[in-house]
């Protein structure tokens, strides 16, 4: 059976003092590993290339805009990968869980898996107050208008390739996780949730770590999932 194909993309903005560790963490399996340097003010580029990653850069600001510039430059490789890994470059998730997250799709059992920051698992203080509020509000609705089991919106999540491109993804900032998640329930891909830990950040987050960071991921969120409600 040969080696799958599976890359990762890391969107990064200000993660110098935590690029490195994650992606020396990432299994070796993964063929590559590409950093999508947005905007950053410090090393996180040079970091990055030093840990052996691919790095571009994306100067518009947003999760969304670094994600969407991984997906073309994986669009525009001549071999199509198997699978795409999303992980953040803070060093929250645990790199290392990434063989556990692909397993469901290479078992042929569903085509998404998202990384569930489970409480038993969670580092206390992990995550804040509007955070897990905004999971769980999220998740809810989600359930209530299209039956969904999700109860994660987890940013460390793997994706058949071929699946990612029929999702058709276009947001560019906060409501990526989101968006994907209900794309995936209208599309009827097949899907699952792998626990996984989930640690205290390094640094500071550029989402939660502020009420306007906080207040805008919301709106983007629940803007998503009436959206599709409607549809």
């Amino acid at each position: 059976m040969p080696q799958p194909d599976i890359k990762v993309i890391i969107p990064a903005y200000n993660e110098a003092d935590s690029i490195a560790s994650v992606i020396r963490e990432i299994s070796k399996s993964v063929s590559e590993i590409i950093v999508v340097n947005n905007n950053s003010s410090d090393k996180t580029a040079e970091n990055a290339t030093a840990a052996g990653a691919t790095v571009l850069t994306e100067s518009r600001m947003g999760y969304g805009y670094a994600c969407l510039k991984g997906m073309d430059h994986i669009a525009k490789q001549s071999k199509a990968p198997d699978i795409v890994v999303f992980i953040d470059g803070d060093y929250s998730d645990y790199p290392e869980e990434l063989d556990k997250i692909v397993a469901p799709i290479l078992n042929k059992e569903v085509d998404f898996v998202i990384g569930a920051r489970v409480k038993r698992l969670r580092e206390e203080g992990s995550m804040t107050p509007q955070q897990i509020f905004g999971n769980w509000l999220a998740t809810f609705l989600m359930k209530l208008f299209f039956g969904a089991t999700f109860t994660d919106l987890g940013p460390f999540r793997a994706i058949s390739y071929g699946k990612l491109l029929a999702l058709n993804m276009e947001d560019k900032t906060y409501g990526w996780t989101v968006e994907m998640q209900l794309k995936a329930l209208k599309k009827k891909l097949a899907y699952t949730e792998v626990p996984v830990r989930y640690k205290k950040r390094i640094g500071v987050s550029k989402v939660s770590g502020t009420v306007k960071g906080s207040i805008f991921a919301g709106i983007k969120i629940l803007g998503w999932i009436f959206k599709y409600s409607i549809k």
